[in-house]
């Protein structure tokens, strides 16, 4: 398994575990919002980032990660938004690999935490990230806004 930056060349295979990332969480996100978000992922200009994972040359696992400042701490935060692993590689230590890349880019980036969120019944999930991290006792709140 090689864990690596996202390439412009990787829209397709990248857009289809993207698709695969909505069906699990069960949403839908338009074309146009992909397509921006994958140039955002790929701008130096922008704090977002995005790495993946290949197995056999073909990839099978992503996760995207953004920083941003923090009141609590001097270091920015990295907010580990989104990670998703094709069905057919579960269980084979790349959610794990994607995870602790993320820590080292973070780390690299001058950040002091990680965090991120996750359905309280994704318990697949929930067993790998006791083992990466600690749980808080935070609950979110949203609020919709316009487009």
């Amino acid at each position: 398994m090689e864990i690596r930056a996202l390439r412009a060349e990787d829209f397709s295979p990248w857009m289809a575990l993207w698709r695969g990332y909505q069906r699990f969480y069960q949403t839908t996100i338009d074309d146009d919002t992909s397509g921006e978000t994958f140039r955002r992922l790929l701008s130096r200009a922008e704090p977002m980032h995005c790495l993946v994972a290949e197995r056999d040359g073909s990839m099978v696992g992503l996760v995207h990660f953004l920083t941003h400042r923090s009141t609590w701490t001097r270091g920015n935060a990295c907010y580990l938004q989104d990670l998703y692993v094709s069905e057919s590689a579960r269980g084979l230590g790349c959610g794990k690999a994607l995870m602790l890349a993320v820590y080292q880019q973070a780390e690299q980036l001058g950040c002091a935490r990680v965090y991120w969120m996750t359905q309280e019944s994704n318990a697949a999930a929930r067993a790998l990230y006791d083992q990466v991290a600690s749980k808080t006792d935070f609950v979110q709140y949203r609020h919709l806004l316009g487009s």
